[in-house]
């Protein structure tokens, strides 16, 4: 079963140096959906703790079977557009809408 339009939850504001966790979730897909998050139309580095990942400098980890994008401590840097997309390979993948963050 194709998934559908998952359900992104983003806080439209955070305070610099907080805890930020956006989520995405869609219940329908079969077999589960793999979540892919997006920033500012790109789509975001799966953190792996070591190597180009660490280059980066990134501050978050995402987990693409939950949907969980999890921010230790957002900065400035962090503020943008987001979004969610849910595959499992039938069908057509699905996106949320795009919703921003202002740090």
């Amino acid at each position: 079963v194709a998934p559908t339009t998952p359900v992104c939850e983003v806080p439209s504001s955070a305070m610099t140096g907080t805890v930020v966790q956006m989520s995405c979730k869609e219940t329908e897909g079969s077999p589960p959906a793999e979540y892919q998050w997006y920033k500012n139309g790109v789509a975001l580095l799966e953190k792996t703790g070591t190597g180009s990942a660490r280059a980066a400098n990134i501050t978050y980890t995402m987990n693409k079977k939950s949907g969980t994008l999890l921010f230790n401590r957002v900065t400035k840097n962090d503020t943008g557009e987001y979004f969610c997309e849910a595959s499992n390979g039938i069908g057509l993948s699905q996106k949320c809408s795009v919703k921003r963050m202002q740090v």
